[in-house]
């Protein structure tokens, strides 16, 4: 049995809210970090919270300290409209988080991205996702996890009736997309949280970039 230490930012996210819960269950690592704006409703002798502004990350360098780095922080353009400030959640924040938790020792950084991230996109939610992932990558962690999950399959506390609906047609559409196109179904939160976990205890080196149907595999 390992005794690692665990930093998580975006824990109240679909995919974050998940992973917290299987780091906790799992005997790999002895202390759980979430750095969160807003404290959670989470109690257990693991778990350590820090609740901060994200702008003044500076001020608690000293805490943010864990073997593997877990990062599902994200917003959308419909919640977040102010460009700037999407960039400083989806872009700045990750990145920041990044170099300090380096600094501390980190050994891996695992990042929750989007399956169209592409730094030349035309898009600026995916433009702004492959800068992170590129910057990312220039940061000196012993590795480097990118996952590009396709639509997230799950239960989220507000309602998004286009984003449910979807998931309905997907579910019928899914089996239909076989070969390259594999990489195109929705893939459940909970596969994708499982595959971060297995990833990051495989003591790997380098950087990896997973689509959502290598996910789908990693997370089975």
């Amino acid at each position: 049995m390992m005794s690692k230490k665990a930093v998580l930012i975006g824990a109240t996210g679909l995919i974050g809210a998940n992973l917290l819960k299987k780091l906790l269950a799992n005997d790999n690592y002895e202390k759980v970090l979430v750095v969160t704006r807003k404290a959670l409703d989470t109690s257990h002798p693991n778990l350590n919270q820090l609740v901060i502004n994200f702008d003044e990350l500076s001020k608690y360098e000293h805490e943010i300290v864990g073997d593997d780095i877990f990062c599902c922080l994200g917003t959308t353009a419909k919640k977040t409209p102010d460009k700037a400030l999407y960039k400083k959640i989806d872009y700045q924040y990750p990145l920041d988080v990044a170099k300090i938790a380096l600094k501390n020792g980190a050994k891996s950084y695992h990042l929750v991205s989007a399956m169209g991230a592409n730094v030349k996109s035309s898009i600026f939610y995916n433009r702004t996702k492959g800068e992170v992932e590129r910057d990312l990558a220039k940061l000196n962690f012993d590795s480097t996890h990118i996952y590009r999950p396709s639509l997230l399959d799950g239960s989220r506390s507000e309602q998004r009736f286009a984003e449910k609906t979807m998931n309905v047609i997907m579910r019928l559409i899914n089996p239909l997309l076989i070969g390259s196109l594999k990489k195109y179904r929705s893939i459940k939160i909970e596969k994708v949280a499982s595959a971060m976990l297995k990833q990051a205890n495989k003591n790997l080196k380098g950087n990896y970039i997973y689509l959502s149907d290598e996910i789908e595999n990693l997370g089975t």
